[in-house]
């Protein structure tokens, strides 16, 4: 299963339709669901794959959980519950000058996420095609390594200095 999410802050009709007309080309063996959530006006809606604005935390799970592959926006929360998970993912950054976030922070984000088994980078929704062929051949391989859920103790330690010496 692919799963696409596109967060629940903001819309991301970019990506889903990139999906889409990627979904609609390929001959794929495998169903694709989305969370996403629609723009008020003008929303664009997907041809060859269901979705849902909104899933419970349980319902996410349960998506998350028989996912091969996950495709998302540049989201920190979701690139770390499925590297977390031990999921492929393959992201694409939202940008400013097409509305779709704030800033650019997202594209900043893909730029300095260092490589990291499971994760696959697309520039823009022109790449992301390239992007999912390669998390979906490496999707057949064995489970990703999963990261870790808690920071490491030569962190946490460090952090833990910093704050108590500022108290000084």
């Amino acid at each position: 299963m692919i799963f696409l999410t596109t967060g629940t802050q903001l819309p991301f009709d970019r990506l889903v339709k990139a999906v889409d007309e990627w979904v609609g080309r390929a001959k794929l063996e495998c169903e694709v669901f989305g969370q996403v959530l629609s723009p008020s006006q003008d929303p664009y809606h997907p041809q060859h794959f269901e979705i849902k604005e909104r899933l419970s935390p349980v319902e996410y799970a349960e998506v998350l959980g028989k996912a091969d592959l996950i495709i998302s926006h540049a989201g920190m929360g979701t690139i770390l519950t499925a590297l977390t998970e031990g999921k492929q993912i393959c992201i694409m950054p939202r940008r400013h000058k097409y509305g779709e976030h704030r800033n650019d922070h997202q594209i900043a984000t893909v730029e300095r996420l260092g490589d990291h088994a499971g994760l696959y980078k697309a520039s823009d929704e022109h790449d992301l095609p390239r992007c999912i062929e390669v998390a979906l051949k490496a999707a057949g391989r064995p489970k990703s390594e999963s990261i870790d859920p808690f920071a490491s103790a030569d962190f946490t330690e460090s952090l833990r200095a910093f704050i108590l010496g500022s108290h000084n």
